[in-house]
């Protein structure tokens, strides 16, 4: 028997838009031949998935779901808006996010079961009744040991789905109450503002050494000596922190304030310190390069060909 590799498991994924088990279990029936693999996902009734696996799906929904100290984020993409707005699809998509709950990883969420099913047998059968490519993109779990994760949706379609969703994790022996009321600020703040990082200490060396150079140059290239552009530099990492840092980010709520100083006021007049643990943000379709049809030089294509 041939030698199944990850890479050829993921080539054939990518082709016909089956699951990962699927797609293994395919090359696996037919001796790694990935023609035959693909004819033999055909017979089992996923080549209307299969068809639908080449177009862009940067559509869909977010959804999140929180469970006292623990909580996650799942992103589920489609062709169009429409879709997102299927009941269908919605009622999928909570039930991905329930299981993503239980999970530490994508590969386990899409292999764990509803109804009976894998999610990624019961995703198949959706796109075939659908008639849209669709994919579980990404998910995101967070836990605290004591405290809580609070879950906010940006524009929700309904309760707890729709196009950003956002966790944030707060370590505290503070009531549910107060846990709820700060962590739903933070997480609005979260929406809006978008870090990239938690704090200081989360940026790598690479992306510091990187804007480094770059302010570097800059100043040095304004006519500044080589020491006076060192200091200068100094001063625009710590502009820098404040833009990509949740922590050091002004508060949306308070400007005068930034996060980390608005936990820690929100932990003293609670009475018990509040440590920001984590956070996450997903936005639909963020990173998906979106392919722009032209109708008309389709019809044309036709036409001439």
């Amino acid at each position: 028997m041939a030698s199944i590799t990850a890479s050829m498991v993921k080539e054939l994924r990518e082709s016909t838009g089956v699951g990962m088990m699927d797609a293994k279990k395919a090359l696996v029936q037919n001796d790694g031949n990935m023609e035959k693999a693909v004819d033999w996902l055909r017979t089992q009734g996923m080549a209307k998935a299969a068809k639908k696996s080449g177009r862009t799906a940067a559509e869909g929904l977010v959804a999140v779901i929180t469970d006292g100290s623990n909580g996650a984020v799942v992103e589920i993409n489609a062709e169009t808006d429409f879709v997102a707005r299927n009941e269908e699809f919605q009622s999928f998509v909570r039930k991905v996010a329930a299981n993503a709950l239980k999970v530490d990883s994508l590969e386990e969420l899409i292999s764990s079961e509803i109804d009976g099913k894998t999610i990624e047998q019961t995703l198949t059968d959706l796109i075939a009744t659908i008639g849209e490519h669709m994919a579980i993109r990404r998910m995101t779990r967070l836990s605290v040991p004591e405290g809580s994760v609070i879950g906010y949706v940006h524009s929700a379609l309904d309760e707890g789905i729709g196009k950003i969703g956002v966790l944030v994790a707060l370590e505290s022996s503070a009531s549910a109450d107060v846990l709820q009321s700060t962590g739903k600020q933070v997480a609005m703040h979260v929406a809006a503002a978008n870090p990239q990082f938690l704090d200081k200490n989360s940026v790598s060396a690479e992306v510091l050494e990187r804007e480094r150079n770059v302010l570097k140059e800059q100043a040095i290239a304004s006519g500044k000596p080589a020491e006076i552009a060192e200091k200068m530099v100094d001063g625009r990492i710590r502009k820098f922190y404040s833009e990509i840092c949740l922590t050091e980010q002004p508060f949306i709520m308070d400007t005068d304030k930034t996060i980390a100083e608005a936990i820690k006021a929100a932990g003293d007049e609670a009475g018990s310190e509040i440590k920001l643990a984590g956070f996450a943000r997903v936005q639909l379709g963020e990173g998906i390069e979106k392919v722009e049809e032209d109708f008309a030089a389709e019809v044309a294509a036709v036409v001439n060909g």
